[in-house]
């Protein structure tokens, strides 16, 4: 009887063979070529923001962080900011009465994040931008309704760097991936009670698996009932000139999911891997 229940359970998955059949079973015959790629060279564009030092960064990230409407935008909150790329693309954007709050909880990080902001960026930006350390998952335990956008870069699995590291690739387990999906949905649940009604809210991580992305936005939509998905019926792209201030040879390809989009780097040379959705609050007269 025990050998036949210790047969009948569910297989365990660790380390690297269960990386392996876990994302195999996810993306099918394409995991070969997206395994590839994610061990190749990454591409960058160059961001300049007028300071003493440029940025350099994936083209996938500028383009989900050019998905923030900023028209119009006063109080602005990158949630989790370390080490600063995407809080220069708003920062940098930004209309010049605009304030930006870039918070990282990691004090190690938070570091750079200061550094990165302070070589990177003209004065009467930076003199606009508040850097602070703490858990954005507890904010909406203190404020409610604040910012009118609001940048979400969730902590997540990143299989490219599990890829490169033995040790970590060693260590991995599906535990690893419902560990971070529950801190993700801490994170983007108070980043939405801080939205205030008719904001605005990207949601990126750089994970490939659905539990990290479309997963935590369906949670969204379960919990409240002024969700709405600006770019639910069109592709995103980028509208705005930023030739003035980045250099990028090569524009991403999104692909659509769910709830968002993944921009993979077996499919466009090499960009991402990023997924990002762009998330609105309806306002109480559209409800």
């Amino acid at each position: 009887m025990g050998k036949n229940k210790e047969k009948n359970r569910p297989e365990k998955l660790k380390g690297a063979e269960g990386f392996e059949k876990y994302y195999g079973e996810l993306y099918g015959s394409r995991w070969e070529s997206l395994k590839a790629s994610l061990a190749g060279e990454t591409v960058y564009a160059e961001w300049t923001g007028g300071g003493a030092e440029k940025y350099y960064l994936d083209p996938a990230s500028v383009f989900a962080a050019m998905q923030l409407p900023l028209e119009g935008a006063g109080n602005i909150l990158d949630m989790c900011a370390a080490p600063g790329g995407k809080t220069l693309v708003i920062a940098t954007r930004m209309p010049e009465d605009a304030t930006l709050v870039s918070n990282e909880r990691s004090a190690s990080r938070k570091q750079r994040l200061v550094q990165v902001c302070d070589t990177c960026l003209p004065e009467n930006i930076r003199s606009r931008i508040k850097i602070s350390c703490s858990d954005g998952a507890k904010w909406c335990t203190t404020q409610t309704e604040c910012y009118d956008r609001i940048l979400l870069d969730a902590p997540c699995s990143s299989e490219r760097h599990v890829l490169a590291d033995e040790k970590y690739l060693a260590e991995w387990s599906p535990n690893r991936i419902k560990t971070l999906a529950m801190e993700q949905w801490a994170l983007l649940s108070s980043a939405y009670r801080l939205l205030v009604p008719g904001g605005y809210l990207v949601y990126s991580t750089c994970a490939l698996c659905p539990a990290e992305n479309d997963d935590v936005v369906a949670r969204l939509f379960k919990k409240f009932d002024d969700v709405e998905l600006p770019l639910k019926n069109r592709m995103p792209e980028i509208t705005e000139d930023f030739s003035s201030f980045c250099k990028m040879d090569v524009v991403p390809e999104p692909e659509r999911t769910e709830f968002g989009f993944h921009i993979l780097p077996d499919q466009k040379e090499k960009c991402g891997p990023i997924w990002f959705t762009l998330i609105r609050k309806k306002s109480s007269e559209e409800l």
